[in-house]
């Protein structure tokens, strides 16, 4: 055993942050009516406000896999970073 001080990884790194603003982004888009509550321009026949909200359905789907597989690529690699032991 070594006297050596454990060195931990930060807890706030590039891919955290980008994780964050993957899950953050949809709810802002969301809480900002104003740029999405109008009529035009209209997709086959439907309104902006409703495309809009329902493009953003798949948008969040999407981002939210990809945080999903950054945490876990992140977690991953600070498992072996600790020596393979369970954090």
């Amino acid at each position: 055993m070594s006297d050596a001080p454990e060195v931990k990884p930060p807890v706030v790194t590039p891919v955290r942050v980008v994780i964050a603003l993957c899950l953050v982004a949809p709810f802002v888009a969301m809480l900002w009516v104003g740029s999405y509550a109008k009529i035009d321009p209209t997709f086959i026949g439907i309104p902006f406000f409703y495309w809009y909200q329902m493009l953003w359905v798949l948008i969040s789907t999407a981002l939210t896999m990809l945080a999903y597989k950054l945490w876990q690529r992140d977690q991953r690699a600070r498992g072996t970073q600790g020596g393979g032991a369970a954090q």
